[in-house]
């Protein structure tokens, strides 16, 4: 009986040390070290593409990636569209708000979009919101933060932070995190969220605004050219119209 016990235990030990070696090979220093990120914004005016790229060395298990974007009050994106692109081209980008396609920027709040990469890059459209008109400047800039990169692997039963020949722990400033585990936001799992990447740098923009100093004119030619229009047609019906 009791080398029966001491078999199971044994036993226990190594399968154990294999699952935690398993999941400490996941993500090992060297590997991380391989990760690059590149954010980009491509296309001009109020409808714009942010195109992400991220890139790491080759591994012999899957590595699914989530990013992470905090989006400022100065722009959005349309759910609609992305239900469409999600059918049409697989674009994955779930937020974590309700977000109103009509308000001004002085009307709106920042969200959070969750982009899920099937592949190594991915094109999400944007859009720039309006501005309250300045009589000081013609465009505004909208600075979009560098997102946050989220990493795990269905091969790992726990995400581990490996140590180094020396015993030291250089990837102690990545942290495990818990997020849906896909766009279906049906469950949540642990990610990897790692830290200093390599080329992340955030975007800006630049959106016209109406100049303020033209508010008198432009609303005097606008009653004038809709006065104008209600005496014509009063005028049409009153010739042609039949009473």
């Amino acid at each position: 009986m009791m080398v029966y016990l001491y078999l199971l235990a044994t036993v226990l030990c190594f399968i154990h040390h294999g699952n935690a070696q398993e999941a400490d090979d996941c993500f090992p220093t060297e590997w991380l070290k391989s990760l690059v990120i590149s954010v980009n914004i491509s296309k001009a005016g109020f409808h714009r593409d942010l195109e992400y790229s991220v890139y790491w060395s080759e591994t012999d298990h899957d590595v699914k990636a989530l990013l992470v974007q905090k989006m400022p009050s100065g722009v959005y994106m349309d759910e609609y569209q992305l239900e469409t692109l999600r059918h049409d081209t697989g674009l994955e980008v779930l937020l974590d708000s309700k977000v109103d396609l009509e308000a001004p920027e002085y009307l709106s709040s920042g969200f959070t979009a969750l982009v899920f990469l099937s592949g190594n890059a991915v094109t999400v459209p944007v859009h720039g919101r309006y501005h309250r008109p300045s009589d000081t400047h013609s465009h505004v800039t909208v600075d979009i933060q560098p997102p946050r990169l989220l990493l795990r692997s269905d091969q790992c039963t726990s995400i581990l932070i490996s140590t180094d020949s020396e015993g030291e722990t250089p990837n102690a400033q990545h942290t495990v995190v818990e997020a849906p585990c896909t766009f279906r936001n049906e469950s949540f799992c642990l990610w990897l969220e790692i830290q200093d990447l390599k080329g992340s740098a955030g975007v800006s923009l630049e959106l016209p605004v109406g100049d303020s100093s033209k508010t008198t004119c432009v609303c005097v030619v606008t009653l004038l050219t809709t006065t104008l229009c209600c005496v014509y047609l009063l005028i049409v019906i009153w010739r042609h119209g039949t009473f």
